[in-house]
């Protein structure tokens, strides 16, 4: 495939010095053209037709995005690099939306249509990037980006592991999770103290739970903030009857459920819990 090269008009010298990484941005410049290019190629490009990067920085993913059959979209919150994004990108003239993305009302861009997102996350704020992904699930069939290395195995882990938690199991209820590969921070300007990692979501066929979906992200999260203890005390805000909690499932810690035991868990809750018995 011909390689895309950005659309240029006379660059001026802020342009020739590039965007200066902000420390409260949480910015790392991706450096690397190959492994921009293989994150480009984590997504599959079937079943939509728009994406949505979110902070392309200076564009390093962006141009290889712009090879594929879709329509590129970039949000991005600093100003610098969307005045960089203008004056060096000019086929994404009118998709470059200098927004916040945890705060924009996404149907301003997107309406009803499907769509993916991709990126090089800010570590800041990247937890919040997936808990609005799931929030929009309904219009996100593939999301694939870098994370810090920690959160990325982490959304991926399995039930048994001390790094399985809240972010787990609720993205594994709804989406298939695959942890791709590590990059170095060598590979970022200014490089980060830790590796990274690039994860794929692919949402499920179905994705709408059997369950009261308030009850189920609440039982979750209550379990796993006192997840050393067994869900029997873990859960006592509930007032379950005590023939439930005496349930081979309130003996187990919350680290040992898998996400389909937790939405048994709380199919055995939801009588009680919505009712208020």
């Amino acid at each position: 495939m011909k390689k895309y090269k950005p659309s240029f008009n006379k660059p001026s010298a802020k342009d020739d010095q590039g965007v200066r990484a902000k420390k409260h941005l949480g910015q790392h410049f991706l450096t690397d053209e190959n492994i921009a290019s293989k994150i480009a190629d984590t997504l599959s490009y079937e079943g939509y037709d728009k994406v949505l990067e979110i902070g392309p920085g200076m564009g390093v993913l962006t141009k290889y995005l712009l090879e594929k059959k879709s329509e590129i979209h970039v949000i991005e919150i600093d100003t610098e690099s969307v005045e960089y994004l203008e004056s060096n990108y000019l086929h994404l003239r009118g998709r470059i939306h200098e927004k916040d993305f945890l705060k924009h009302d996404l149907s301003q861009i997107f309406r009803d249509e499907q769509f993916a997102i991709i990126g090089n996350f800010p570590y800041n704020i990247s937890t919040q990037i997936v808990f609005k992904v799931l929030e929009l699930r309904e219009q996100i069939p593939e999301f694939s980006g870098m994370f810090q290395k920690e959160v990325a195995k982490r959304i991926c882990e399995k039930e048994g592991n001390k790094t399985y938690g809240i972010l787990s199991v609720l993205t594994q209820a709804f989406y298939e999770a695959e942890y791709l590969f590590t990059v170095p921070p060598s590979v970022f300007n200014p490089p980060p103290k830790v590796d990274s990692g690039v994860l794929r979501l692919t949402r499920k066929d179905n994705f709408t739970l059997p369950c009261d979906e308030k009850l189920f992200f609440r039982v979750v999260k209550t379990a796993f903030n006192q997840r050393r203890k067994t869900m029997r005390n873990s859960l006592k805000i509930f007032n379950l009857p005590d023939n439930l909690r005496e349930d081979a499932i309130f003996g187990l810690r919350p680290e040992q459920l898998s996400f389909q035991q937790f939405i048994e868990l709380t199919q055995k809750i939801e009588p009680y819990a919505i009712s208020g018995k």
